[in-house]
């Protein structure tokens, strides 16, 4: 993938100013992401702010939510894209409640490898459940999501003992680009350690309506 300088400059000053290692994505074999520019509303997350998709992954969002809303399914948006200054803010939100920068790193992509920039990723949650908390797989949104959420385009990003080194992350969804080297069904990018076939598993005994 081409990068552009400027981008590429900014990622590495608040890569620096965050004290992240220059050599993270190396690392930890973590994707870089570009930030989106063609950008359309969802709606309101879940705390009421207005949340940002690219076109496509918007039109796949509006299907999938759908689907599950005539299953009885309520599925809700915590988090769309973000932008570079925004997964920064996250950061430093977070050093400056006391965190280590290690803790945060095995929770949080830092700017320039968050897929949240690329406008085709979402967090979320149902009715019930705390936002971002592994309860999630617990929950009938969970287990509809890993038997049909592949039809519309949309894979778990950081399922467990993904090779990211990333925390088990069940509420985290991203549209695949078909022939991008995505899988189209679970999974995680590109190699797909472990795929949502494993979460199906855990997944049988969840009422699904």
């Amino acid at each position: 993938m081409g990068t552009d300088e400027p981008y590429d400059a900014r990622v590495a000053q608040i890569l620096a100013e965050l004290g992240v290692p220059a050599s993270y994505g190396v690392d930890r074999n973590m994707p870089y992401f570009v930030e989106a520019k063609d950008l359309v509303s969802v709606g309101v997350d879940i705390y009421g702010r207005d949340r940002h998709l690219t076109p496509h992954a918007a039109g796949r969002w509006t299907e999938l939510r759908g689907a599950a809303q005539q299953d009885g399914i309520a599925l809700l948006l915590v988090s769309a894209f973000r932008s570079l200054e925004y997964q920064r803010q996250i950061f430093e939100r977070k050093i400056r409640a006391g965190e280590s920068l290690e803790r945060i790193l095995n929770v949080n992509a830092p700017p320039g490898y968050s897929e949240h920039h690329t406008g085709r990723a979402v967090d979320l949650t149902t009715a019930g459940c705390m936002p971002l908390a592994e309860e999630f797989e617990m929950t009938a949104a969970f287990a509809w999501l890993v038997r049909h959420a592949h039809r519309f385009g949309f894979a778990m990003t950081y399922p467990r003992e993904n090779r990211f080194g990333v925390a088990y992350e069940p509420w985290h969804w991203a549209v695949r680009a078909a022939g991008a080297g995505w899988p189209q069904r679970g999974g995680e990018h590109e190699e797909g350690v472990g795929d949502s076939s494993r979460e199906a598993e855990r997944t049988r005994g969840v009422d699904l309506r």
